[in-house]
């Protein structure tokens, strides 16, 4: 369904029992972000901060479950999007016989056509006022976390353009806020928007940037999705909600946004100006990211509904918003990866315990030898699937929404001698065990019941029958005094780990030291 805008999807969530109004003063400097953090972590309902000290009203958490998110997109569940890009695909791929089956095909070529942006003529509901003076301090902007850099933009749907090809792309970007008229802007060097940037940078222009806030929740979405080069986010959106996105030219920049939106920010980036240090931030990696230089963004107008209701997320260690956003991009876009690259794939996951890139578990259904190796390589020279720092792939009844069942799976069938592989590439920005920035190792571990051609060494071990006796653990700290505790109890359960805690006073991890210590164990 599509959203009239941002208050309408505001009222479904209210009415559907997802939202709770908050009329106390909450300060925006760390205050929301305490409050949203318990809530998220909890599974809560979506928070309107109705006195935030500002003329304008927060909304956070809007998404911070999937059934939130279901709803943002409005459907039941998440995977009836998927459905619907499968049964899309299907029609149009299939072989067409006769005329009649090629007539058969108007109504779904017509249904696309009504799903693709159009600019209509006049003023929009996001330029019902226009600030004589454009301020972005105006606004209620979180500072999330106590050693940020200050307060950021944690929502923002950015549209940059080719230079050359005028086609537009649209991104989520954190924007720090330094000045009224001047924030940074944090894309990373694989994102589209920085190619956009290098292109104005040959040609000497000032490049324009356009920020979106609120309106129908299809627009945020699709500006993290995952999209191939030269796709247009709009049209995803109007895929989503069945209904064109309509947009109207923005007053100070050549550039076009949705009328419906709540805020909108114009401006643009010199490409030949310093860079500015932008934050740390505390990041959904459980870390602060560290500050580092970033392009300056200066704004030339803003424009707002007069109910404007600014919108905002907040990022740490999950469960939080931001993962719901990721499991949406999981269901949705398993159907084209299936269809046009990696045909043999039954199911994907990516655990929110692996924080978005770090783990994607894959099920497959294997047909020959080297094959979970195949889909591996494939995967990680997939878009944003190349940040993917480790590469699970299993086959058979394996539920892998099930981290019990996966596990079980994996000490069944994994030989680390042959099953466990390693290689390098791009890793995201926020990969904080890279030696090199942005770039270093991954693994995959194949963990497909092997092939005749593949079982070089079968272990024949049941770990099941494993477990660490309280004498062992005399026997073992009177050797390694460093260790404090041992914890075996996955043994029981089928699951070869088991985790040691040392007290690290020296230098004692190493192979050699792992090696007598499973010598002692077991």
């Amino acid at each position: 369904m599509a959203y009239k805008n941002l208050q309408h999807f505001i009222k479904t969530l209210e009415e559907a029992g997802e939202l709770v109004r908050i009329s106390e003063y909450v300060n925006p400097h760390l205050e929301i972000t305490e409050i949203t953090d318990r809530v998220s972590k909890q599974y809560g309902p979506a928070l309107l901060f109705e006195n935030t000290g500002y003329d304008f009203p927060l909304l956070i958490n809007s998404m911070g479950t999937e059934k939130r998110m279901a709803m943002a997109l409005g459907v039941n569940k998440l995977d009836d999007v998927a459905q619907q890009i499968e049964d899309l695909f299907k029609t149009l791929t299939s072989p067409k016989n006769s005329f009649l089956d090629k007539l058969k095909m108007l109504p779904q070529l017509g249904e696309i056509a009504s799903w693709m942006p159009k600019v209509i003529s006049g003023k929009g509901e996001c330029q019902q006022v226009v600030m004589t003076n454009p301020d972005i301090t105006k606004f209620p902007v979180l500072k999330c976390w106590p050693e940020d850099g200050g307060p950021f933009v944690t929502l923002p749907v950015i549209q940059t353009k080719d230079p050359n090809t005028g086609i537009r792309n649209i991104g989520m970007y954190r924007m720090q806020v330094f000045e009224p008229m001047l924030t940074a802007m944090h894309w990373h060097r694989h994102k589209v928007s920085a190619r956009h940037f290098n292109e104005y940078k040959k040609l000497n222009k000032k490049m324009p940037v356009v920020v979106t806030l609120g309106g129908d929740p299809a627009y945020t979405y699709s500006a993290t999705a995952p999209l191939p080069d030269g796709v247009d986010e709009f049209m995803l959106a109007g895929f989503i909600r069945k209904k064109k996105v309509e947009l109207v030219q923005c007053i100070t920049q050549d550039m076009q946004v949705p009328a419906d939106a709540d805020i909108i920010i114009e401006g643009y980036i010199d490409p030949h100006e310093d860079y500015i240090l932008e934050g740390p931030f505390g990041d959904h990696t459980g870390y602060y990211s560290l500050a580092d230089y970033y392009p300056k963004f200066h704004i030339t107008c803003i424009t707002h509904r007069r109910d404007a209701v600014y919108p905002a997320t907040i990022v740490g260690i999950p469960p939080q918003e931001d993962a719901w956003i990721g499991k949406a991009t999981e269901r949705i876009f398993l159907a084209p990866i299936k269809m046009t690259m990696v045909p043999e794939i039954v199911d994907m996951v990516l655990p929110m315990e692996g924080v978005f890139h770090n783990l994607v578990i894959v099920k497959i259904k294997k047909d020959f030898p080297g094959q979970a190796n195949k889909v591996m390589h494939s995967l990680w020279g997939a878009g944003q699937m190349m940040f993917t720092k480790m590469m699970i792939v299993v086959d058979g009844d394996v539920n892998i929404h099930n981290n019990m069942e996966v596990a079980k799976y994996i000490s069944e069938n994994v030989n680390p001698h042959t099953d466990f592989y390693f290689t390098q590439g791009p890793t995201d920005v926020l990969d904080h065990s890279c030696s090199v920035m942005t770039y270093r190792g991954k693994m995959g571990i194949d963990v497909t019941k092997k092939l005749p051609e593949e079982r070089i060494l079968d272990l024949g071990l049941d770990v099941s029958d494993l477990e660490v006796k309280s004498s062992d653990f005399k026997s073992i700290n009177n050797q390694f005094p460093e260790i404090k505790q041992i914890n075996d109890s996955l043994l029981k359960m089928g699951v070869s780990i088991v985790f040691i805690a040392v007290e690290k006073n020296r230098k004692i991890i190493s192979m050699s030291y792992v090696s007598k210590l499973l010598m002692v164990v077991f």
